[in-house]
């Protein structure tokens, strides 16, 4: 069994909060984005792709977050509603704001990159009074993600949600999601980060990401041991240390470290896959699951997404993930690089 324990008595599985915004996916791969000339729309933003991975996944959920008041934010609105997710915490932004655009361009299955529209983003207006009590409080777990904490007045609306979840006896899970693009500094974006981690159970990111929490000292070897073991004197549970192809470690306040297999892919692009193992390695620790088999169903669903174009769209259901786990195993599916 993980660390982590659930209140069952919550009628909601998981709440997200934070950046809501559209991906337009290059349709014309394996090509620059100088020489792309159609894209196809999906909803993104890493935590309305991990809570549309819950909600997949058959989870209660729920989503705090604030949109634009134009056909972009409304597109997001309704596609929320129609996998499930309970939008009384998204509010719509009445002062002119626009919704944040990120276009993906897919070089090839390993060089991907993402431009990012991010001026006057009505998602980093989410206000305090934005914030729903009554959703947080009736959640068994709550994610924050990094770039929510970037400008005020989200970076207030974010720490109350912490707090809300907090007095309501949530687990609260972060996800690093940094996009240095957002953030006046590293050290602004560093102080912001290790506030809000101290008060979180559930800590994932890459190992990149954790350097630049630690930029202030305390960690010149880049242990992924030091690095863990700060987050123990907190409230963390589990912090789970992101290496690429090396694989994931989680680790835990014992000193133990977890690791699980990874699987093949076809992989079309990399985007998209932090977010889909999230989703499936949170819904493994929801279900009760050990560490390991959390991050190998978490592993398996990010194998699907990253062999699809969309990120939002291909999140898998538990059937298709266990499916996919299973044709992994009788060798029915390859890697492709």
């Amino acid at each position: 069994m993980s660390e982590i324990t659930f209140n069952d008595q919550k009628p909601v599985d998981f709440v997200a909060v934070g950046r809501l915004c559209i991906d337009l996916n290059a349709n014309e791969i394996n090509r620059p984005m100088e020489e792309t000339s159609t894209f196809t729309k999906y909803v993104g933003g890493s935590p309305a792709n991990i809570c549309i991975g819950m909600a997949r996944l058959g989870l209660n959920t729920g989503f705090i977050g604030k949109v634009a008041d134009d056909q972009m934010g409304r597109f997001i609105t309704q596609y929320l509603k129609d996998n499930g997710i309970a939008t009384q915490g998204v509010t719509t932004d009445r002062t002119g704001a626009v919704t944040g655009l990120a276009f993906t361009e897919i070089k090839s299955p390993t060089d991907c990159s993402i431009l990012m529209y991010r001026d006057n983003a009505a998602d980093l207006l989410l206000e305090t009074g934005d914030v729903n009590e009554e959703l947080i409080a009736s959640a068994k777990m709550v994610l924050i993600s990094g770039t929510a904490l970037a400008a005020s007045p989200s970076r207030e609306a974010v720490f109350l949600a912490l707090e809300y979840a907090k007095r309501h006896g949530a687990v609260i899970a972060f996800d690093l999601d940094y996009r240095p693009y957002t953030w006046k500094s590293p050290q602004e974006t560093a102080t912001y980060y290790n506030l809000a981690a101290e008060k979180c159970d559930i800590i994932l990111g890459t190992r990149e990401e954790f350097d630049m929490m630690e930029q202030f000292g305390g960690n010149p070897e880049r242990s992924d041991r030091i690095t863990a073991a700060k987050w123990f004197d907190y409230s963390a549970r589990i912090v789970i240390i992101k290496h690429g192809k090396e694989g994931s470690i989680a680790y835990t306040p014992d000193g133990t470290s977890h690791t699980a297999q990874s699987f093949p892919a076809k992989v079309i692009k990399t985007f998209g896959a932090g977010d889909s193992y999230a989703a499936g390695f949170l819904y493994g620790l929801m279900q009760g699951w050990t560490i390991e088999r959390s991050m190998e169903f978490g592993s398996a669903a990010a194998s699907i997404v990253i062999s699809s174009h969309s990120c939002s769209d291909a999140m898998p259901t538990s059937e298709a993930v266990h499916d996919y786990m299973e044709r992994c195993k009788r060798g029915e599916i390859t890697a492709n690089t």
